[in-house]
């Protein structure tokens, strides 16, 4: 059985994050995406437990009190968090676990399970970057120069992660990507 660890992948909007993930699911048989908790409602074809866990927000308060979060942010009225107990019992069984979070996120996992690998995801440049988030047609010009002012904060933190991929060309991301899971996995406790 292959040793279970846990991956946090971050990196600016627009670097094809989900897109990797989503490559490595397909490809990795013994990877674990984990579902966050939220206070948000649930949107329509969203599924308790495996979109994320909605919770209330005094369920919330009792995971944050109880030291059941990995993590956990606040964006605008709503919190999201990365349960604890559902991470470390698919690392138990010696899963590969995977979290797509932001920076901030990433490095509060770290302080909590030391072991976890940070994985930084960026683009090929900022031009790139500011042409995939154009390309999509879902945000407007002022949403999207805010992204590109958090790509730039983002950016100035790669060196802190563990491992550091440029996502140009996604066979050869994901090649890359897989391994280095592969490697972790296979490396005795």
């Amino acid at each position: 059985m292959r040793h279970g660890n846990l991956f946090v992948i971050s990196g600016p909007s627009g670097a094809g994050k989900g897109t990797l993930v989503a490559q490595l699911l397909s490809e990795l048989p013994d990877a674990w995406l984990s579902v966050s908790a939220t206070t948000r409602k649930p949107r329509p074809g969203e599924e308790h437990g495996k979109h994320y866990f909605f919770v209330s927000d005094e369920e919330f308060d009792d995971l944050i009190a109880s030291d059941g979060l990995l993590e956990w942010a606040q964006y605008g009225s709503n919190r999201y968090g990365t349960p604890r107990a559902s991470v470390e019992e698919h690392m138990a069984l010696g899963q590969q676990v995977l979290l797509e979070i932001e920076v901030q996120g990433a490095f509060q996992v770290k302080e909590k399970i030391p072991s976890a690998c940070l994985i930084f995801i960026e683009p090929p440049s900022l031009e790139e970057l500011e042409n995939r988030l154009r390309g999509r047609g879902t945000e407007n010009e002022e949403v999207i120069q805010e992204r590109m002012r958090t790509a730039r904060v983002e950016l100035s933190h790669k060196m802190e992660y563990d491992i550091q991929l440029v996502n140009d060309s996604l066979p050869e991301a994901t090649r890359q990507l897989l391994d280095f899971i592969n490697q972790k996995a296979e490396q005795a406790q």
